[in-house]
């Protein structure tokens, strides 16, 4: 049987990358941490970590058992948990992470109609993308974790899994296209981009002719295809997730996904703006932009990378490239120099996500209530 206090030990060897910081976060002495690990790798018969200069490294064995580790530790935290509310030890506690257009949308109502009908519940917010927020969650960190994934109608089954980075800094690239120059791939050098996502990054998707949000004409109109779901998804039924992942998700809403581009220039389509530049997310965050623009035949020339939706827009409100954004992004901010059209086919799934067996403890099951109220009665602002 393994020692609990030594698969902590080995966890916090993981996260902090030295026996001398796994120490002090533990409030442990160093020789007790290397005492810990010494026993681990008795009870296990392995090696878990080795020498690499002047510290030390986990091996294969070492970073398995240290993921698996960190799985126990986040079960055995949700299981205290319930016990405490279930026998009254505490009043209530409850964290959730968001990712940055659900903290500026819906999540603060969701949190005042908390406060407002549970006084005795204590909520901490913390800013997390999706792959961030699911480490949180299945370590014991938080409660529910708001993730998202990119969902492809055009090609039925074909979703993104809803992980990324976070914030990245924006960076010029060079142009080095010349005339007669085939199609050429994204800066990552991967035509259909890569496999991760962030809130700020992730772009896709084709269509023409579609209302704008608080564009022009039909504008005021609430987007057909955005809607709150508030419907319970079983574990690993959530648009790109692996059906063993442990999580149970409740979908709260899909929003449209939307062309950007500098306000009066023309073009609705993908192919409208086959030969202008284009911002997208970091290397591993425009999977979905790059996918939609092949599929609609060309390979888009990234010349601009960000994360941040505010640079994204005041990027594309100064002429400088055109690119998609998720409607939550443009409901948070809307910048006055850009024009948005929606793009038929792609979508973006919104979800709430716990981890472990039901039921919730009772402060987790009233978060997960208020934002699935908060959704269902939510629609984008349709201000111009």
């Amino acid at each position: 049987m393994l020692d609990v206090t030594r698969l902590r030990v080995l966890v916090a060897v993981a996260r902090h990358g030295s026996v001398t910081a796994a120490a002090r976060a533990l409030r442990y002495a160093q020789p007790s941490v290397s005492h810990h690990l010494a026993r681990l790798e008795a009870e296990t018969g392995s090696q878990l970590v080795q020498r690499a200069g002047r510290g030390i490294r986990l091996t294969e064995a070492g970073r398995v058992l240290a993921e698996r580790a960190e799985e126990i530790l986040g079960r055995l935290a949700a299981a205290e948990a319930e016990l405490a509310a279930f026998t009254g030890l505490r009043a209530g506690r409850v964290r959730l992470a968001a990712f940055p257009s659900a903290l500026a949308t819906f999540v603060p109502a969701a949190a005042a109609a908390l406060a407002a009908d549970h006084p005795e519940v204590e909520l901490s917010l913390t800013e997390a993308e999706p792959p961030d927020a699911v480490r949180l969650l299945r370590a014991g960190e938080i409660d529910v974790a708001l993730l998202f994934a990119y969902q492809d109608r055009a090609t039925p089954g074909r979703h993104l899994p809803p992980e990324g980075d976070l914030e990245r800094p924006v960076r010029p690239q060079g142009d080095d296209t010349t005339a007669g120059d085939p199609p050429r791939p994204d800066r990552t050098g991967h035509a259909d981009g890569q496999s991760g996502q962030s809130e700020r990054g992730e772009r896709g998707g084709q269509g023409e002719g579609a209302p704008p949000v608080g564009g022009q004409g039909e504008g005021s109109r609430v987007p057909a295809g955005w809607r709150g779901e508030g419907a319970r998804v079983s574990p690993g039924s959530g648009p790109g997730e692996p059906e063993d992942d442990g999580l149970r998700r409740t979908t709260l809403l899909t929003e449209p996904i939307y062309l950007v581009t500098p306000a009066g220039l023309p073009g609705d389509r993908l192919t409208d703006h086959s030969e202008r530049r284009w911002i997208a997310g970091c290397e591993r965050c425009r999977a979905q932009l790059v996918r939609s623009c092949v599929t609609a035949g060309f390979n888009p020339d990234i010349a601009f990378t960000t994360d941040d939706y505010l640079a994204v827009q005041a990027l594309v409100a100064a002429g400088l490239g055109v690119t998609t954004l998720p409607g939550l992004s443009l409901q948070s901010h809307r910048h006055p120099g850009v024009r948005a059209t929606r793009l038929p086919g792609v979508s973006r799934t919104v979800t709430a996500a716990v981890h472990g067996e039901p039921p919730d403890p009772p402060a987790t099951a009233a978060l997960l209530s208020q934002l699935r109220a908060a959704t269902a009665s939510w629609v984008p602002s349709a201000a111009a």
